[in-house]
């Protein structure tokens, strides 16, 4: 069986203080990277230099608006300054009829080629890919296209664990470059905990999706794939009444996801 490298990186949605902190967290923790939106203008040298003090790889988070062929190259092209991993896009929207949609992701390819990095186009509500089926059509029209599997926003969409869309759920997982790690259900994109015994279904058939998409990247003869424990902070996380305060911990939470893809994921 082909070896394959699974490296984990640490979201830094949600978390506190500065970057340094941030940065000296995920680095101390074991992280091969970290994933983020890029940085302000006037702090791209300091994250640079924090990436290179730290040895974290990068996987650059971007997000369309309009114009949306626009936004997406001028962002595409800043984030490959950073030499990334991996680009995260949010791309287009969910209301763009179907002739537009096409003619964005044939134009983010373009780009792609361009700029020499690989772009998983995530898998989002309200977003051009926030269905199984809408998904499907764009990789079947685009054979080069790759996304970002978060397929909790598909439970939401659906209401359901996506038993009805096996053909959709395939075409996907052979698509997939990146992976975030929250474990959806059907009436929200994160449950409260994963290790609670009350979500142990959506946890199974989660996993069961992320260990395909890892099997069929082994299957490739690929080296190495990537994941982030991406479970966030209100109002992802569900919160209790009046207080507002969080039902667990975000550190917590996404680090048991990290130790949970190592023991049951890896080879």
């Amino acid at each position: 069986m082909h070896e394959l490298n699974i490296q984990l990186y640490k979201a830094l949605w949600g978390m506190e203080g500065s970057c340094r902190d941030q940065l000296t967290r995920a680095a101390q923790a074991g992280y091969a990277g970290i994933e983020a939106p890029l940085p302000a203008a006037n702090r791209e040298a300091e994250f640079k230099d924090l990436l290179e003090e730290f040895q974290l790889h990068y996987i650059a988070q971007v997000t369309t608006s309009v114009p949306h062929q626009e936004t997406f190259a001028e962002q595409a092209r800043r984030a490959a300054a950073f030499g990334p991993k991996l680009i995260v896009s949010h791309s287009a929207r969910d209301g763009m009829k179907i002739e537009e949609q096409l003619r964005f992701f044939e134009a983010a390819l373009m780009i792609e080629q361009e700029v020499g990095i690989t772009i998983g186009h995530e898998t989002h509500r309200s977003r051009a890919m926030f269905t199984p089926w809408t998904t499907r059509t764009l990789l079947e029209e685009f054979p080069e296209l790759s996304i970002t599997a978060d397929f909790s926003h598909w439970c939401c969409v659906t209401e359901s664990l996506l038993e009805d869309y096996a053909e959709d759920m395939e075409a996907a997982i052979r698509r997939t470059v990146h992976i975030h790690a929250r474990v959806g259900y059907a009436q929200g994109p994160q449950v409260p905990h994963p290790g609670a015994p009350e979500y142990s279904r959506e946890l199974t058939v989660f996993e069961a999706w992320w260990s395909r998409i890892v099997q069929y990247r082994r299957e490739q003869g690929l080296s190495h794939t990537s994941i982030t424990p991406e479970f966030g902070p209100p109002g992802y996380m569900h919160t209790l009444p009046f207080t507002g305060a969080p039902v667990a911990d975000l550190w917590d939470v996404n680090e048991w996801m990290a130790k949970r893809i190592s023991e049951r994921l890896a080879p």
